[in-house]
């Protein structure tokens, strides 16, 4: 029988909770357990054990990223609107490296509902670029490019990477501007 109290959206936050303070792979269902003051045993009345617990984070982590994004450039296009998510999307990896961790894999083909929120953040991309002219696969490269530029970014800051004393968000908006340069020129 569940715990009183206990429900998927309290495991899930505890689990994010625990991802965000101490990485991913430190996620167990042992670890999640001991967390929330409960046996092992008990999660699986919520979740089929961890890689059903790590698709929940990955849900969660997508909700949370694209509702950062939609906010940031609600009302923003072109050059503004690329800044915008760029931010928010740096922003979202500091606040919750965790769950910043669990969306960066390509969900399975089965998961539906894994890929349509994978879909509705790569959508909020490619709605941004297309102020560019973008279109098709052209669009999809260059979400791939952003993507790929910013994941690089929050990858080395978080592994300490960046030892110079220059000042990391200075060379953050230097690295849009320089993207924003080569799509206006495609």
């Amino acid at each position: 029988m569940p715990r009183i109290g206990l429900d998927l959206p309290t495991l899930i936050q505890a689990a994010a909770e625990l991802a965000d303070a101490q990485g991913l792979e430190a996620v167990t269902l042992a670890s999640v357990a001991q967390k929330l003051r409960i046996r092992s045993p008990s999660l699986y009345n919520h979740v089929n054990g961890l890689p059903d617990l790590r698709r929940h984070l990955a849900l969660k982590g997508l909700d949370l990223l694209t509702a950062e994004l939609n906010g940031a450039a609600q009302g923003q296009t072109g050059d503004a609107a690329v800044y915008a998510l760029a931010n928010a999307y740096l922003a979202f990896a500091r606040k919750h490296p965790g769950l910043y961790e669990a969306i960066q894999r390509a969900p399975d083909g089965g998961d539906e509902l894994l890929a349509a929120k994978s879909g509705e953040l790569v959508g909020r991309i490619v709605g941004a670029l297309s102020e560019y002219g973008l279109k098709g696969d052209a669009a999809l490269h260059a979400v791939r490019v952003f993507r790929s530029m910013l994941h690089g970014f929050v990858s080395l800051e978080r592994q300490g990477g960046f030892g110079l004393p220059l000042g990391l968000d200075a060379t953050f908006q230097m690295m849009i501007e320089i993207f924003l340069t080569g799509i206006r020129k495609l």
